[in-house]
Formats: structure tokens, C-alpha cells, sequence
């Protein structure tokens, strides 16, 4: 396994200050959210990209992935009925893709939960045949730039679409592409399935692609009640050897309270289990 964090608790800090925190800590990777950077991914030229790449280099980090792909976008939408908007949003999705090789990732996580909601009248079997179809689309140039995308199932408290790690499934078989897999997320799986997380990942192993750690109360892992023992157990159980990151969404605790907080607990279930 290998320990990163989702960036956009950072986000009033300057970026190079990011890097050194994150490295001091003792994470190796760091999950981008694009609108962090600006309104459109494109707003931000090459040269910033690479050089954002080099400076977290320089403090032995990997920029390995973007997750929020839509977050504060207008105009585009994964399952809508207008074929333009569609269209669109797969061209968007190519730029995203283009955007994580520049900084060094090769993974994209679809979270956007109001980019996905069904719309009032479509049916399921409509909504699944649009996402794969604004998949299909993009997903020849992320082969080409050897970035994967990874579909995150949320709670019916955030969308509508694609709730459990057997939506996905369904959505990913549809698409039937190598380079789209699963992504599994701790709150989420709490939130919506009726199996163990233990069962999940041991039941989807060779279909994750990447892993986020957070708590029912919006914290990070041991910031919370959840016990990380039996996750962990099964994460090293099935040889995962992907990218665990830490994904808040309460960050009134402070950035560096939450990441440390959340390193030092991993750790500590790591020596427990006896990893």
C-alpha cells in the first residue's frame, strides 16, 4: 500500500508549502482536485503543470491522481439526455486525462455527484447507457497517456447514480474497457452497502483500482469510531498494492491536525495487524 491525501483541505496554501507538509508527514503521493487550480483544468498551462510535477518530486512525492473531475464545472454532465452536453463533458473528461499524465498520475477518480444525477424521467437503463457511452469516448486517449479512470460509488445522500460497488460493476462490465475499474471509498461503503467492507474488498480485488480512507463523520481514518484493523487486514489479505488516500470533507479540525492525525492512525493499525 502506499499513503497519499486529497489536497483541497491545502487549498489556501501555497503549493510548494503543500509538498513539504505532506512529505514531512510521510505521505508519498498527493490526489489532485482540479478546481483547486482553477475554473477549467485547461486554465492551467503545461509549464505550471510540469513544474507543480517537479516540485513535489523534489520533496519525494507523487502527484499519482485528480479526483472532484466536474467540481464547480458548468455544462457538463455524465448522464444527462443532451447528446452536446455529453459530448462535451468526454472532451473535458480527455483534457483531465491529459492534465494527470502532465503531473506525473495515472489514475482519475469519477466522484462529481451533481454531474451524474439522474434527470427527472430517464430511466436507469438510459442513465448507464449515457455514462458508458461519455466513457467510451474518452477512454481511447487515457490508454494512450496510460491513465486509468476509476468510478466511485456514493450514498443515495449524494446522488442518485451509481450507489454500490455492484452499480459500478455494472456500469464498468457495460463499458468493458480495460482501463476503467473501481473505486471503493470507506464513508461511502459504510453509507450504502449492506455487506462488510472486508467482504467488498476481498470480493472486488481484482476489479479496485483505488482506495480512499475517511470516517462516517466527514474526518479522517481515526478520527472517528470506524476500526481500521479489519480493513486493513483486507486490504493486505488480497495484496492491494494501490494508492490509499485520505479524503476529508470537515475540515474545520485544520489541514495539518487532519493530515497528521490521520497518518499517525494508519500507521499504528499497520504495526497492529502486523504489517
Amino acid at each position: 500500500m502506499n499513503f497519499g491525501i486529497c489536497q483541497e483541505m491545502f487549498v489556501d496554501w501555497e503549493w510548494e508549502r503543500q509538498c513539504r507538509l505532506i512529505a514531512e508527514i510521510g505521505y508519498t503521493g498527493i490526489e489532485l482536485a482540479p478546481f483547486t487550480l482553477g475554473d477549467r483544468i485547461t486554465d492551467v498551462p503545461t509549464e505550471r503543470r510540469e513544474t507543480m510535477r517537479k516540485q513535489a518530486e523534489d520533496h519525494g512525492l507523487t502527484v499519482f491522481g485528480l479526483h472532484w473531475l466536474l467540481a464547480k464545472t458548468e455544462g457538463l454532465h455524465l448522464t444527462t439526455a443532451d447528446a452536446a452536453v455529453r459530448t462535451a463533458t468526454a472532451e473535458y473528461l480527455v483534457d483531465l486525462g491529459h492534465a494527470c499524465a502532465d503531473f506525473g498520475g495515472d489514475l482519475m477518480v469519477f466522484g462529481s455527484p451533481f454531474q451524474r444525477n439522474v434527470e427527472p424521467g430517464m430511466s436507469r437503463e438510459q442513465a448507464y447507457k449515457n455514462a458508458a457511452e461519455v466513457f467510451r469516448a474518452a477512454l481511447p486517449e487515457f490508454a494512450e497517456r496510460g491513465v486509468s479512470i476509476c468510478m466511485e460509488p456514493l450514498t443515495t445522500k449524494e446522488t442518485d447514480f451509481v450507489n454500490t460497488c455492484a452499480d459500478a460493476m455494472e456500469l464498468i462490465a457495460m463499458i468493458d474497457e480495460p482501463n476503467v475499474r473501481l473505486h471503493q471509498d470507506v464513508k461511502a461503503m459504510l453509507g450504502a452497502e449492506s455487506d462488510s467492507i472486508q467482504t467488498l474488498i476481498e470480493r472486488h480485488a481484482k476489479d479496485v483500482g483505488h482506495f480512499h480512507v475517511n470516517d462516517t463523520n466527514l474526518l479522517g481514518p481515526g478520527m472517528g469510531e470506524t476500526d481500521y484493523a479489519p480493513i486493513f487486514n483486507a486490504l493486505l489479505k488480497t495484496n492491494y498494492e494501490g494508492w490509499v488516500s485520505v479524503e476529508v470533507f470537515d475540515y474545520e479540525p485544520g489541514a495539518e491536525n487532519i493530515a497528521r492525525k490521520s497518518f499517525e492512525y494508519m500507521q499504528s493499525v499497520l504495526q497492529q495487524v502486523g504489517a
